[in-house]
């Protein structure tokens, strides 16, 4: 059974060229389900975002804040629209985290 769900949703920058960091909740990988593939897509959508996007993963089942790491990462100059990604791991919870500039994301959702 295939999971599609938005792990990061719209957010709008400020449009004063702070630097803003948001942080989304952790959502289920493939190894909370006990999946040995380990694959998983996210899907990014933009309206010119500059910014940089990253995907963490974790591999404890009850993660405090040191448990998390950085499996992907995407840096952004004025894009709009979206983009797709995949990555392998056989993560138990997700989650997505943007330091962005400029622009909004309209969301970013996780299907694995």
């Amino acid at each position: 059974m295939a999971y599609s769900e938005t792990i990061l949703t719209t957010q709008t920058h400020p449009a004063d060229s702070t630097s803003v960091t948001v942080t989304g909740t952790a959502f289920k990988g493939d190894g909370f389900y006990g999946r040995s593939d380990g694959i998983h897509t996210v899907q990014y959508d933009y309206s010119s975002y500059i910014g940089t996007t990253v995907i963490q993963g974790t591999l404890a089942k009850s993660p405090v804040e040191a448990d998390w790491f950085d499996v992907l990462t995407t840096t952004e100059s004025s894009f709009t629209g979206a983009k797709i990604q995949n990555f392998t791991g056989n993560y138990v919870w997700v989650r997505a985290k943007i330091t962005y500039t400029n622009g909004s994301v309209t969301s970013i959702r996780l299907n694995h």
